[in-house]
């Protein structure tokens, strides 16, 4: 992909090439609500790239300058993180069909859009996320047991917001860019260079919460990275269902300068992330950056992804695996040693470990602990509820509220 249709520039200048006609793509099985075949998926061959997936490192004039600091040893924390990511998402997927966790949203395929945009954030950042983003999470400094205190259904959170700078994940499709862009705004208020960024899948782009948040966010020139990860799929729906262009586009009738990068390339995400971060904390408002990815389990534990995705296209993508092409690179160039590999497996073996651990560890809170923190000052409405309810709960111990 040329240079030119890149929205953010590291020196600072902004343009936008006319983007040409989506090329027609292999559609993936399934139908529209009236019965037809569903559009095509925007084509991914025009996208912004660093590493191929066969592990070759190309020139991009657009993002190399930002990824200048990157040499071997900072890809492979990279490369590890994402290696790490994978098993504690595999690992949970197995606690859930043992019994331990109620629901579990897989992100593998998905570990380079999270890792390389995560680590692109500062401390003082704050990231809003869906419920996919635990390779996000696990950034941020999340523990391995705070992954699952809320599947295994013990916390209304796992973590506590401010210690990682990373909100409670957002079941409700769509609303944390809303919430994104209205912490920027506070950024800016304040006069600090901080940004925000809020992550959504590309389903997430049909609801009218992320056209408001966009709208506001360019009005007010809000430091907001709104990041769309498009692994193709809302649920069960391909997202040539609703889409016929490149989801990047949209922005630009928002005013909103936008970056389609291969989301399964770990460096141009890092690249891209930093570009839309930069802009942020120069006072040039919001970015939009579309990773295309694909996601190669299914929408959550509940799902069975085997009724509507076709077998071939799935093996298309196995192909551009992200971590793959990373091992291609550095084993090429010789990083990747058998030691540094071995030292690598372990550290995510650990990581998986000490969350199953945590997991079957976590206590059974009380029933009425629901109430702890409805509110920040207790009132007497909550107060009321909470006594009834534990009324309620006596009368199947003995006459004892538990």
């Amino acid at each position: 992909m040329s240079s030119d249709r890149a929205l953010a520039r590291p020196e600072g200048r902004e343009g936008r090439a006319a983007s040409p006609p989506a090329r027609a793509a292999t559609s993936p099985r399934g139908t529209s609500p009236h019965g037809a075949a569903p559009p095509p998926a925007p084509t991914t061959d025009e996208l912004l790239q660093l590493l191929t997936p066969d592990g070759v490192r190309r020139a991009e004039p657009t993002l190399d300058p930002w990824v200048a600091d990157v040499d071997d040893e900072r890809l492979l924390d990279l490369y590890e993180d994402m290696v790490v990511a994978r098993r504690f998402d595999i690992e949970a997927v197995a606690l859930q069909r043992q019994g331990e966790l109620g629901l579990w949203p897989p992100l593998l395929g998905q570990e380079a859009a999270q890792i390389g945009s995560a680590r692109a954030l500062r401390p003082d950042d704050f990231a809003f996320t869906s419920y996919r983003e635990n390779g996000v999470a696990y950034c941020r400094g999340a523990s391995p047991t705070d992954l699952v205190r809320v599947w295994r259904g013990t916390a209304l959170s796992g973590w506590d917001p401010r210690s990682i700078g990373m909100a409670t994940p957002q079941v409700m499709i769509g609303a944390q860019t809303l919430h994104a862009t209205g912490y920027a705004l506070g950024c800016r208020i304040d006069g600090v260079d901080s940004a925000a960024v809020a992550y959504f899948g590309d389903g997430a782009t049909s609801k009218g919460d992320v056209h408001e948040a966009m709208v506001f966010a360019a009005s007010f020139r809000a430091p907001v990275v709104f990041f769309c990860q498009n692994n193709q799929w809302a649920i069960s729906e391909p997202v040539g269902l609703q889409t016929r262009r490149p989801i990047a586009d949209r922005a630009f009738g928002y005013g909103i300068p936008s970056l389609r990068v291969d989301g399964n390339d770990v460096l141009a995400v890092t690249a891209a992330t930093r570009i839309a971060l930069d802009r942020a904390r120069r006072g040039d408002g919001p970015t939009f950056v579309e990773a295309v990815t694909y996601r190669r389990g299914p929408h959550t534990t509940s799902d069975d992804p085997t009724r509507y995705v076709d077998p071939e296209v799935q093996a298309s993508w196995e192909q551009r695996d992200p971590l793959t092409r990373v091992e291609r690179l550095l084993g090429a160039s010789g990083a990747l040693t058998e030691d540094r590999a071995g030292a690598i497996k372990a550290n995510a073996e650990r990581f998986a470990h000490e969350m199953r651990e945590g997991c079957l560890a976590l206590p059974v809170p009380a029933p009425t602990s629901v109430f702890d923190h409805v509110l920040v000052e207790p009132s007497a409405a909550l107060a009321r509820q909470r006594s009834e309810y534990a009324a309620y709960l006596a009368m199947f111990d003995d006459g004892e509220p538990r």
